[in-house]
């Protein structure tokens, strides 16, 4: 295995897309076991694309698109701006309040950085942000979007980890607020240090309040329709999918009217690019995980985990702290796919909460789409902003502690995470 995982970092360190780097390098598993059937790589491949429970997936990346195109985001883009606006840092915290509320609504962190870059870069540009620290806030506050509903990390590691996703969902809220805290409050200090200025000059009156949250209602509605769907057992996880897409078709043609002939061919073949991707990148992990498993990695590591502690916020810590690091090298959907078999048997094993370990997994994976050397996140701002790298990873560093230390405390206040799942759900 220790041959296989060399591959693939040298796939990687080429330049080749991720899914051939794992595809290529679980096939050398096998010609190292020739006893093997050859047959096992493919039905492999089939057999990733056949579980039910990923039919949400695609799904929720249709309704993604379709209420981007719906005109929803300039809805959300007024109301973060009057809600933020008079804040120390002016356009960074829109961004940051931004990226709260189109959390329910992109469902990736990538897709949402792009898109904000996109609207904001340029303004912040003229009101004389740095490069680097605009290319920073709107990467890293795109790490809001996963973690509330409909987050698609949530979905694949609830379907590799057989975990509830109703739960994982409803665990993201308190989680992703305290992220937008910690965030602003470093934007706050930061912004205070470099002279950038509120956005509004005066506090929003209450009319004004009243038409932004008008405006935005159907977008905050969505992820509160997702979990009373589930709560209520109208809809299984994959159904709800199917719900979402209706939804942001529905709100797209009846309330904003911007969904048109053009705007609904964009986000289908929106779609059908970023689905593909997802798809085949989890139908390539299931030759990588077949040997994963053959060779007994997961009891491995567990084992090497275990000699340095037994302490189950110990063990969460150093988990936190290996997939920051693998996060530099690999992305946070590969992450997700590939570590979720290792380490929750370890978490069960030591009584530890699924859902709780699942956020915090989750959050630290997403960190890695904003770290060099291959941050998706990262590139996608930077290259839109024409942005080098190395300044914007002297910004970040704020950034990156700011979540990072939040990420650690969750470790330790598991009931911050569990809430709302418990209010919702019931407790275990």
């Amino acid at each position: 295995m220790l041959i296989v995982a060399v591959a693939f970092l040298i796939f990687l360190l080429m330049g080749m897309p991720v899914a051939f780097a794992i595809g290529i390098s679980g096939v050398l598993f096998f010609l190292q076991h020739p006893e093997l059937p050859p047959t096992i790589p493919i039905q492999l491949t089939i057999t990733q694309t056949q579980n039910f429970a990923l039919l949400a997936v695609p799904l929720f990346i249709m309704a993604g698109n379709f209420m981007n195109k719906s005109g929803i985001t300039e809805q959300l883009l007024n109301l973060a701006a009057v809600l933020t606006g008079r804040m120390k840092g002016g356009l960074a915290q829109v961004s940051i309040a931004m990226a709260a509320l189109m959390g329910g609504v992109s469902g990736s962190c990538i897709a949402d950085a792009a898109m904000q870059t996109r609207m904001l870069g340029a303004e912040m540009m003229k009101r004389g942000f740095s490069k680097g620290y605009a290319a920073a806030v709107l990467s890293f506050g795109s790490l809001l979007t996963p973690i509330i509903p409909p987050g698609i990390g949530f979905i694949l590691y609830g379907t590799v980890g057989q975990v509830s996703i109703g739960r994982l969902f409803a665990a993201g809220f308190v989680p992703a607020f305290l992220l937008w805290a910690a965030m602003a409050i470093t934007i706050t200090i930061t912004a205070k240090k470099r002279g950038y200025l509120p956005e509004r000059k005066k506090a929003p009156s209450p009319g004004e309040v009243f038409e932004a949250l008008r405006g935005g209602i159907w977008a905050l509605l969505f992820p509160v329709f997702l979990l009373l769907g589930l709560r209520m057992g109208v809809f299984t996880p994959s159904e709800i999918g199917a719900f979402a897409v209706v939804y942001a078709v529905a709100v797209g043609l009846v309330i904003y009217r911007r969904l048109h002939r053009a705007a609904i061919g964009e986000a289908l073949e929106g779609s059908l690019a970023d689905v593909g991707a997802v798809m085949f990148l989890i139908a390539l992990s299931g030759i990588f995980g077949y040997g994963i498993v053959f060779e007994r990695v997961p009891e491995l590591i567990s084992s090497a985990i275990l000699g340095v502690t037994d302490n189950l916020h110990g063990v969460l810590a150093l988990i936190v702290v290996f997939i920051l690091i693998a996060g530099c090298f690999v992305d946070g959907t590969v992450l997700i796919i590939m570590l979720t078999p290792i380490f929750l048997p370890l978490v069960r094993e030591l009584d530890g909460d699924p859902v709780h370990f699942g956020l915090i997994f989750i959050i630290a994976a997403t960190i890695g789409n904003f770290t060099p050397p291959v941050g998706s996140a990262m590139y996608a701002v930077c290259s839109i902003l024409r942005c080098p790298v190395g300044a914007y990873t002297r910004e970040s560093v704020p950034f990156f502690i700011a979540v990072t230390a939040v990420t650690l405390l969750l470790i330790f206040l598991p009931d911050v995470v569990l809430f709302v799942p418990n209010l919702i759900f019931g407790a275990y």
